[in-house]
């Protein structure tokens, strides 16, 4: 039996890596083409994208699509890894903190914003993870990046003796760290703050309702089909079969005009044969999928 080619939308548990659960994926597929789009830490639960065969393809432009987490942040304290899973370096009584306080923080880290990852990150430097060099114990200073908070919204407030928490929503773009979030807005009140849980809500257009647990999986193993998968994130171009056989050969094809981004390729059949992207009056092949 061939190996199936679509996406798996996993409900992650917590105290799971993203590569256990593509290692787990892995057995339940038969197949070693597995991977995720956009890593979820392991104290994270949640939506975690896999894709299995072909759809693996599909990955790095998803990971590059909105995501949307419900959080909490405890003022207060600082730790090393800015959450709960490190130690904590210094703390504060965050209890005179108001209400309006927290309000204008929030609103100082919501939109076009520079952010600092943690230092105890996936992010590469010279090819080596920064959490292995921290934990190496190199003093590492990670540069600024741009990035989007698009909504932060405070759902609730809860004062336990000096304290703080907040549970939070955060739809943002790739790259954001919401544990960077917490750092951040802790240090603008002076208190400091870590995060002390994080569950994603969506990657994209996958969201939890479309999630399934491991042990779902393992009773009843099913991808997302390809041709749905990439309908679902990417604008749609239906092509006829002249077209799709210039794209079975890899010709350009003229630009789309649907973009940004990329662009889905459908041939007659439904079949999904590419993903282009508009590159002046021509579209360039991203991945084919024929």
């Amino acid at each position: 039996m061939a190996d199936p080619d679509g996406l798996v939308v996993v409900d992650k548990p917590s105290g799971w890596t993203s590569h256990d659960v593509v290692a787990r994926i892995r057995r339940l597929a038969g197949t070693r083409r597995v991977g995720h789009a956009g890593t979820l830490d392991p104290m994270a639960t949640g939506v975690l994208v896999v894709g299995v065969g072909k759809a693996t393809k599909l990955l790095g432009h998803l990971a590059l699509t909105e995501k949307e987490y419900d959080a909490t942040i405890r003022l207060g304290a600082i730790t090393v890894t800015d959450d709960a899973k490190g130690e904590v370096t210094a703390t504060a009584d965050a209890s005179a903190v108001t209400d309006d306080a927290v309000a204008e923080g929030v609103a100082a880290l919501t939109g076009p914003i520079q952010q600092v990852p943690s230092a105890v990150s996936a992010v590469k430097i010279d090819g080596v993870r920064s959490y292995h060099r921290v934990r190496s114990g190199e003093n590492v200073e990670l540069p600024a990046r741009d990035v989007v908070v698009s909504r932060f919204d405070v759902l609730a407030t809860r004062r336990d003796g000096p304290y703080v928490d907040l549970d939070v929503s955060v739809a943002c773009s790739s790259g954001t760290y919401i544990r960077a979030l917490a750092r951040d807005l802790g240090a603008s009140l002076g208190v400091g703050g870590h995060l002390t849980a994080l569950r994603r809500t969506a990657v994209g257009p996958y969201r939890l309702d479309r999630a399934r647990t491991l042990e779902a999986l393992a009773a009843d193993f099913a991808v997302l089909p390809l041709a749905e998968a990439a309908a679902a994130a990417f604008p749609r171009l239906d092509v006829d079969a002249g077209t799709a056989g210039k794209v079975a050969h890899g010709m350009p094809l003229p630009a789309t005009g649907r973009g940004p981004g990329p662009v889905a390729v459908f041939g007659p059949d439904g079949r999904l044969l590419s993903l282009v992207e508009d590159r002046g009056s021509r579209a360039k092949h991203l991945a084919v999928f024929v």
